[in-house]
């Protein structure tokens, strides 16, 4: 849920960014000012990820691969297209994305190892790449963009969020009960199974939508009646690029120590994982108590300011 929840969140800052802008009456040059340091940012993020988890050094990705970060610069690009539709439009549009892997077909890549989804030879793959069957590619992933920007507007319509949720509960089971039937893996990252990361299916699409948005509802609920217990995560929310991207350096850095070595347990696997997520609470409290102005979000506001 890591990367559907990265994702969504981006969403709902565009929108809520470009719904302030817009109402400011914006002129084009104001825009392009606005949008085009944070698509540069974020496409020069991408690079430095893939970088610091170099295949070369044990890491996982080519030097030029497309991915989250330059999903995430394409969605910035579409935020001003997008600002005025209503919620009907736009929930069409997260069907018609979602719906992509049907019309896609071979073209998203079912059957390819990560290597070949990672690697682009030229322009016009880069772009197949970004667009069709990298990691995250826009279509489907844009889905998850625009689910973003309806929970940027979700607290008017709560009762479109629960019809959202139960359709996606009995997805979610109908799913299932045809995994055990067929007798077919529920959930793999790629291959064959009722749910698939890589490419981004329209099962997994849907269960990962259902569960943002569950994960919402809960902590809307909980900031109403304790808010304030929610605080100490707020630090983390202000630099989620630069963690983003520095948790990419420490994986780097892992990579290239334990290249060679045998695999870890599941368990010590889980441990290390969880405890690795949860460091970077303690450590943007520390970041925003002491060096606030040193991160990517505070450069983007120097260059866009």
């Amino acid at each position: 849920m890591a990367a559907p929840l990265f994702v969504t969140v981006s969403g709902w800052g565009l929108h809520r960014g470009a719904q302030r802008r817009f109402s400011n009456g914006l002129r084009s040059e104001a825009w392009l000012n606005w949008l085009l340091p944070r698509i540069a940012l974020l496409v020069a993020c991408q690079f430095l990820v893939n970088i610091l988890l170099n295949a070369e050094r044990g890491g996982r990705f080519e030097w030029q691969t497309p991915g989250i970060l330059t999903l995430l610069a394409l969605a910035a690009l579409a935020a001003p297209l997008i600002v005025n539709l209503s919620l009907r439009a736009r929930g069409v549009l997260i069907l018609a994305f979602i719906a992509t892997p049907f019309a896609l077909g071979d073209l998203s890549g079912p059957d390819w190892g990560w290597w070949t989804r990672v690697g682009s030879s030229g322009v016009e793959e880069w772009f197949e790449r970004l667009l069709i069957n990298g990691t995250y590619p826009a279509l489907p992933w844009l889905s998850v963009m625009f689910l973003g920007s309806i929970l940027s507007d979700i607290e008017e319509n709560r009762r479109n969020s629960l019809l959202w949720m139960s359709g996606g509960c009995a997805v979610i089971g109908i799913s299932i009960i045809q995994s055990a039937r067929l007798g077919i893996p529920f959930a793999l990252t790629e291959g064959d199974a009722i749910l698939t990361f890589f490419p981004a299916n329209a099962a997994f699409l849907i269960t990962a939508a259902t569960f943002v948005l569950l994960t919402e509802a809960l902590l809307s609920r909980f900031s109403v009646e304790g808010g304030d217990k929610l605080a100490f995560i707020e630090p983390v929310g202000q630099i989620t690029l630069t963690i983003y991207v520095v948790h990419f350096a420490v994986l780097g850095a892992a990579a290239m120590g334990l290249e060679g070595e045998p695999r870890l347990a599941l368990i010590p696997a889980f441990a290390i994982t969880i405890a690795h997520t949860l460091v970077w609470i303690p450590l943007a409290q520390l970041h925003q108590r002491h060096c606030p102005n040193i991160s990517f979000e505070a450069l983007l506001r120097r260059i866009t300011s």
